[in-house]
């Protein structure tokens, strides 16, 4: 693993020979990778007031939105589920957190880590865990949903960077994973990706009750990189037929590229 600095004063952690995460340590606004940015996006949309959240991210790397989530709502309580200790630690020495975080880490995976939480502790709880490129199959599949649906609030909100090839197959079976448990499903996606134009992340929102449609597509367009918005209903429309994973669901399919992520 190495932290690779730019001109602008930010830095990029690699693990695996992918990038996880960018980080600017006196910016923790700016937010450069695209699914970061839409997980901002969505954060902005559906919790607008700026009063603490109860944030559990399954996968640390560089702690790029809890950073984000700590200057935008100030006293958070945080807590980072990252197994790799030695990437915490470089993280730690390199790119310490702002002075007054509630950020806790803790060593362990994110089904291990999960499990050791309350029920509907969590306001917000962020996947952004790979291995090789890749969403493990423990972070899609029923049993892992049921633990999602038990430790987050009744209008707690699930968001996943999931990544799939062109036609989005694995996501749909993904969201009819999630909607077991999760009435309402919906998507943030760049527009070329949705369009089955390429490879590409697509951020996964899952809540029990309505989301915000309106705010969403408005956020959509906020995006720095061309995005849209697909509500539940449309995501059921576009995933029909796809099946749910089973207990253990499959690992999103390979990045053709390295795991190259675009930059704003």
């Amino acid at each position: 693993m190495t932290i690779v600095w730019d001109e602008r004063g930010g830095a990029t952690v690699e693990r695996d020979g992918h990038p996880q995460s960018y980080v600017n340590p006196d910016d923790p606004l700016l937010l450069v990778f695209e699914y970061v940015q839409q997980f901002a996006l969505v954060l902005e949309a559906l919790r607008p007031d700026p009063a603490p959240l109860a944030v559990t991210h399954v996968g640390g790397a560089g702690m790029t939105l809890a950073r984000w989530v700590h200057r935008v709502h100030p006293r958070s309580p945080q807590i980072v589920l990252e197994p790799d200790t030695a990437l915490t630690e470089l993280v730690r020495r390199e790119l310490p957190l702002p002075r007054g975080h509630r950020v806790r880490v803790r060593p362990v995976t994110g089904q291990e880590g999960v499990a050791g939480l309350r029920d509907a502790s969590a306001d917000v709880v962020v996947v952004d865990a790979y291995d090789q490129g890749r969403v493990p199959p423990e972070l899609a599949g029923s049993r892992w949903v049921r633990e999602l649906d038990r430790v987050v609030a009744p209008d707690g909100l699930v968001l996943v960077n999931a990544a799939d090839e062109r036609g989005l197959r694995w996501v749909a079976r993904l969201c009819a994973t999630l909607r077991e448990r999760f009435a309402h499903v919906g998507q943030l996606v760049l527009r070329e990706v949705a369009a089955g134009k390429r490879y590409g992340n697509v951020v996964v929102v899952a809540s029990r009750r309505p989301l915000d449609d309106v705010s969403l597509t408005r956020a959509a367009a906020r995006a720095p990189f061309p995005s849209t918005w697909r509500s539940s209903e449309q995501v059921v429309r576009l995933s029909a037929g796809a099946p749910p994973f089973g207990e253990i669901g499959e690992p999103s399919p390979p990045p053709p590229d390295g795991g190259v992520l675009r930059l704003r």
